[in-house]
């Protein structure tokens, strides 16, 4: 199972994250949000350290961001991946694709995020599926994320796409047994935030590594 750590911006602290077995590191670039990177990480520190990376993959997440923003940060802080957590449009993804398909800038893959609640209709995911590599299906809350809240996991019986998602919103380190007897077929990981912090961008290690342990992901 893939596992994503998101909302990080402490230098010592990421490096203490990229000695466990995770897939995804996230960086929020959404300047409301508490765990904005703002001017936390250096510009040529993701280069820097580009060993410690090795195989994690660095992830972006933006909500409602200029263009010119997102493009930006994917060549300053060599990110793989862009993730959309507001309400980009399917062309907003479009011209994304289109400005990568004619520059020499640095490029990523695309994930789009929904905010879930009881009401919300999956087949709006569909025409987003030939641009993004996956999504993230989160709780729909008050901010944009981290908001430390699940929604019903059973909704997700809906979904009837062919894109791979990232399972988000108020996981915690118990949830682990829970979320290991998932058994939905485009499911591919879950997205851990909040609910593992000391302080808003700060993770404490030992209970993302608790909650690896009990997905057995070693």
């Amino acid at each position: 199972m893939k596992v994503k750590v998101c909302g990080t911006r402490d230098k010592d602290n990421i490096l203490e994250l990229l000695q466990l077995p995770i897939d995804f590191i996230g960086f929020i670039f959404y300047p409301k949000s508490p765990r904005f990177v703002g001017n936390r990480i250096p510009e040529d520190w993701m280069t820097k350290h580009a060993r410690e990376f090795g195989q994690i993959k660095k992830v972006g997440v933006f909500v409602n961001a200029e263009m010119e923003q997102v493009l930006n940060a994917v060549h300053d802080y060599e990110l793989d991946y862009v993730q959309l957590h507001g309400e980009e449009s399917v062309e907003y993804c479009s011209e994304l694709h289109q400005y990568w398909e004619i520059t020499s800038m640095r490029q990523a893959f695309l994930c789009k995020a929904f905010r879930i609640d009881d009401q919300f209709d999956f087949s709006q995911t569909s025409a987003y599926e030939r641009f993004c590599k996956f999504f993230v299906f989160d709780a729909k809350g008050p901010a944009h994320g981290g908001n430390g809240a699940q929604f019903d996991w059973e909704a997700l019986h809906k979904y009837m796409g062919f894109t791979p998602y990232l399972l988000s919103g108020g996981i915690g380190p118990e949830d682990a047994a829970k979320v290991k007897a998932l058994n939905f077929k485009q499911m591919m990981g879950v997205d851990i935030n909040s609910r593992f912090e000391i302080s808003p961008g700060l993770k404490d290690v030992s209970l993302v590594k608790q909650f690896l342990s009990g997905l057995d992901n070693n």
